[in-house]
């Protein structure tokens, strides 16, 4: 579960998030859409601890992230928008690597590695070097990862980032099932498609407020001269 509270940052004079409240509650799949600067990526980087907010709160499964920012790192599963890995590790070190960050005994790394490996089907090139990796296996690993301790809340920053037909299914189907399971997911994407296939609620941002936040089928109706499509919503609203 993700509550976020009269949210603000603020750099110097400019503000990139304004004001935001939103709840998402567990087992939700949330889109945050918004164009270019609205303050997505922002909004990320404070729920997962990276910005500190000028003001407001964040609390996640229960942990205050400014507060008690251990506890609430440690229930999330975070994938960026742009993968980062250590080019000296092979991507299977790299996993029993934050496997250790997240303090899972060794036994249960091994058995979720070899799980993870064979559902994101990445075991014919896991053992290579990551700075062998094209952008999307860096995204594929970095996904894994992020699936690695069981995390109660994913938070994903366009999770499609260079990869294949294939494996955008896999993930897709991946982060629809947690949810299924009660896993709550804040994802940022541009793709509306995507939000359409599978999110639960919309919320929309831009110049740092957010503007709209209901179902995808309230948004449908929020315009009279809706035609069928959600890009054409969300081009009025954001224009």
């Amino acid at each position: 579960m993700i509550v976020l509270q009269n949210l603000t940052k603020k750099f110097g004079s400019f503000v990139a998030v304004d004001n935001l409240s939103l709840t998402v509650p567990q087992g939700e799949f949330f889109g945050f859409l918004g164009p270019n600067g609205a303050g997505k990526t922002t909004t990320i980087k404070m729920m997962t601890g990276l910005f500190t907010p000028s003001s407001g709160s964040i609390v996640v499964n229960g942990f205050d992230v400014q507060n008690q920012a251990l506890e609430a790192k440690a229930s999330i599963g975070y994938i960026p928008d742009q993968p980062f890995l250590y080019d000296k590790l092979t991507g299977r070190e790299f996993l029993y690597y934050i496997g250790g960050l997240f303090n899972m005994p060794k036994k249960k790394i091994q058995e979720r590695v070899k799980e993870l490996v064979e559902h994101f089907e990445i075991g014919d090139w896991v053992d290579k070097r990551t700075e062998e990796y094209s952008q999307g296996m860096r995204q594929r690993v970095t996904i894994t990862a992020a699936f690695l301790h069981d995390p109660k809340t994913i938070i994903i920053d366009e999770p499609m980032v260079g990869l294949d037909p294939r494996s955008a299914r896999i993930i897709k189907d991946s982060l629809k099932q947690k949810s299924l399971e009660g896993v709550s997911i804040f994802m940022s994407t541009h793709s509306l498609e995507m939000v359409e296939e599978l999110c639960d609620r919309i919320g929309i941002i831009k110049d740092g407020k957010l503007i709209f936040i209901d179902t995808k089928e309230n948004l449908h109706h929020h315009k009279s001269n809706y035609d069928g499509k959600l890009e054409s919503v969300f081009l009025e609203l954001t224009k």
